[in-house]
């Protein structure tokens, strides 16, 4: 393969994992949009998402649509469930308070899975097969396709229901002030837990249609959930199209220094340039210069 297809390669892979990263950075947005909340059981949705699909699919048969969807479903209702009982039910406290719970929820989260469906590494099957497709001497794997589209259906339909719906407007409301729209009559309560359902319910998604590429393992949630919080803070916490964007490049930088340098490297070299980036724009590469202090929730 010569350098120009080498390249090329390296960029199809590190688009691939960067729209992984970008879809739970988003998922970290939503939620800190409405509550300033940090929420690191977010990698672990994505865990739960791919883990419970492969339930469903391997072990009681169903169809890879209908374990799909079924994980997505039971996903959801997870992040709702944490919102009322773990969120929703303390007492006036504070971000840290609650950043605290959702580390805690994590582990919780990861330890579950792991009595559950022990420390096994599992796979589903490609939506499309496992036939390459060849592009300029370079492959791309259907599953890859599979994930960009995916990418871009959740982005456009985010826009959309932030956009033009009620609830999505009331979410925007509350991520601007929760006091003010509180006072207006928007029930606040309900719009942090719909974020953490939204949020969720990405996760979920992104687990499905991730596992036939980077397989399932109860502890595969934790380094997702550190690269997208990396993504959502390179991207500026709380932009949408700034997590698309950072998720973009975070990926393609661990796929060059991966290919170009060495596969020990890859998470050094991305976190890095991370760190570089927020020591000259402390706000991420598309948000405000500097990172508003959090308020109590």
């Amino acid at each position: 393969m010569n350098l120009g297809a080498q390249l090329l390669q390296y960029t199809l892979s590190g688009i691939t994992i960067g729209s992984l990263y970008a879809m739970v950075a988003i998922g970290f947005n939503i939620i800190y949009n409405a509550t300033g909340i940090i929420n690191f059981a977010q990698g672990d949705f994505v865990m739960l998402g791919g883990m419970t699909a492969v339930y469903f699919h391997n072990s009681l048969h169903m169809s890879l649509l209908l374990s799909g969807l079924v994980a997505v479903v039971i996903v959801t209702v997870i992040g709702i469930l944490f919102e009322r009982f773990a969120i929703s039910s303390l007492k006036s406290p504070s971000i840290i308070t609650l950043i605290v719970v959702t580390i805690a929820a994590s582990i919780l989260f990861k330890g579950g899975v792991m009595f559950i469906w022990g420390k096994d590494v599992y796979v589903l099957p490609s939506f499309s097969g496992d036939d390459p497709i060849r592009l300029l001497g370079a492959t791309i794997m259907p599953q890859s396709i599979w994930i960009l589209g995916f990418l871009a259906l959740i982005v456009s339909a985010l826009a959309l229901f932030f956009k033009f719906t009620i609830v999505g407007k009331a979410m925007k409301a509350c991520a601007y002030n929760r006091k003010a729209a509180s006072i207006v009559g928007i029930n606040v309560k309900i719009m942090v837990m719909f974020s953490f359902a939204l949020s969720a319910f990405i996760g979920g998604i992104a687990g499905v249609i991730v596992t036939p590429i980077t397989l399932a393992h109860y502890d595969r949630g934790t380094l997702l959930g550190l690269k997208g919080f990396g993504t959502a803070v390179l991207g500026g916490l709380g932009n949408m199209g700034g997590a698309v964007a950072a998720g973009l490049i975070i990926g393609l930088l661990e796929s060059y220094s991966a290919g170009l340098l060495s596969s020990g490297y890859k998470d050094a070299v991305a976190m890095v340039i991370l760190l570089m980036v927020l020591y000259f724009r402390p706000g991420g590469l598309f948000g405000k210069k500097e990172i508003q202090s959090l308020k109590t929730f």
